[in-house]
């Protein structure tokens, strides 16, 4: 019974420091454009690099045979 006296002042500090987050994501914008970060992976990129062909190295094991 007396771990409530310990549980329930934790519990109370661990839900305002929850709520001050949140307070402070919404201030600083982190909530401002929720759609476009997943509308950008679907956009087709206008100047795709070249692509390179990276040769593979043959394996040791073909030497020995």
């Amino acid at each position: 019974m007396t771990i409530l006296l310990l549980l329930i002042p934790l519990s109370l500090l661990l839900i305002g420091v929850a709520v001050w987050i949140f307070v402070w994501a919404v201030r600083r914008g982190q909530f401002e454009d929720l759609d476009t970060p997943a509308i950008d992976i679907l956009r087709d990129d206008e100047h795709e690099a070249p692509r390179r062909d990276v040769a593979q190295p043959e394996s040791r094991d073909r030497d020995a045979d």
